[in-house]
């Protein structure tokens, strides 16, 4: 079975007009998976992480200044591209609550695999900064929920949005049995994630794609470097920070991958999970700006998920 934890709180974070991290991308998700194929999805509301799951990777002083720098009206801007409204604070809670509910239903046995329809996404977020669209990194709350709740000794991340996600890589390098592997456009923002670059424990996998690169040069990415990696760490659990920004119509990048592209890395993924962690994957969304593409390829990823049950 494949767990949708989604909540109508992550619609109410508004970044402002024009800005492409906006509500109609999540709405765009949940219209695509509104589908007959989707009918067997166990849906389910994301709970509020707690400040305690959030501190784990990023310090409760943290954690308090985010939730009060939300405004009572109008907009805070964090960064150049990262701003807060009323309710960003809950919208940001409920997509970390996501991951960790996903990760206890799939550690449980609920479920096989899980995908969090939610925003803002995160895995642009440092321990002490929010940046590029993202407030809480919630692949990472849910790496170190699953071990310090289910104690767990070895989790991967994977990452194939098409911005590196430096606050994963940050979070993973410092950490004893996670592996952080990912796919990007490099060079490109936020200037992160070049290929030599394997963190003091050696686990960090980087593969950059260059301006250009489609399906041959992502497929080929995952089968000599990203798979290997996965097998030879072995994991038990499997996330999957799944950014749909490389697909070629996105407006924001230059990679030129499909939807097939999506649902085949999935179904690959699925695979490696299978041999090393029963199957087991929780995926969140990240990044993902053409709205028509962006339903599509969420689609093709969860069809590719519900295949795996």
């Amino acid at each position: 079975m494949t767990i949708l934890f989604t909540h109508a709180e992550c619609l109410a974070h508004e970044p402002g007009e024009g800005h492409p991290e906006r509500p109609e991308r999540l709405a765009a998700v949940l219209a695509a998976l509104d589908h007959a194929d989707f009918t067997a999805l166990d849906r389910r509301e994301a709970p509020l992480a707690t400040r305690e799951q959030i501190a784990r990777v990023h310090g409760l002083d943290y954690v308090d200044a985010i939730i009060a720098a939300a405004p009572e009206h109008g907009r805070v801007r964090l960064d150049a591209d990262t701003a807060m409204s009323p309710g960003s604070d809950r919208a940001a809670l409920r997509a970390a609550g996501a991951v960790v509910a996903a990760i206890d239903a799939v550690m449980g046995g609920e479920a096989n695999s899980a995908f969090c329809a939610v925003r803002p996404p995160g895995h642009h977020a440092e321990p002490r900064r929010a940046m590029g669209f993202c407030l809480f990194n919630s692949v990472a709350v849910g790496a170190a929920h699953a071990m310090t709740a289910w104690g767990l000794d070895r989790v991967a991340i994977v990452d194939f949005d098409v911005h590196h996600g430096n606050g994963t890589e940050t979070m993973a390098a410092a950490r004893q049995g996670w592996l952080y592997a990912s796919t990007h456009q490099f060079p490109f923002y936020p200037g992160t994630g070049a290929a030599n670059d394997r963190g003091p424990r050696r686990n960090i996998v980087n593969v950059p794609l260059a301006h250009g690169d489609g399906s041959a040069e992502f497929r080929a990415a995952f089968d000599s470097r990203i798979i290997p990696a996965i097998d030879d760490f072995e994991p038990e659990l499997l996330i999957i920070s799944a950014g749909f920004d490389a697909h070629r119509r996105d407006p924001l990048a230059g990679i030129n991958l499909d939807t097939a592209d999506f649902a085949w890395a999935t179904g690959v993924l699925a695979d490696t999970a299978r041999r090393h962690a029963s199957g087991r994957i929780v995926s969140s969304l990240e990044g993902g700006y053409d709205l028509k593409a962006l339903g599509e390829s969420a689609a093709a990823h969860v069809r590719a998920l519900m295949a795996t049950d």
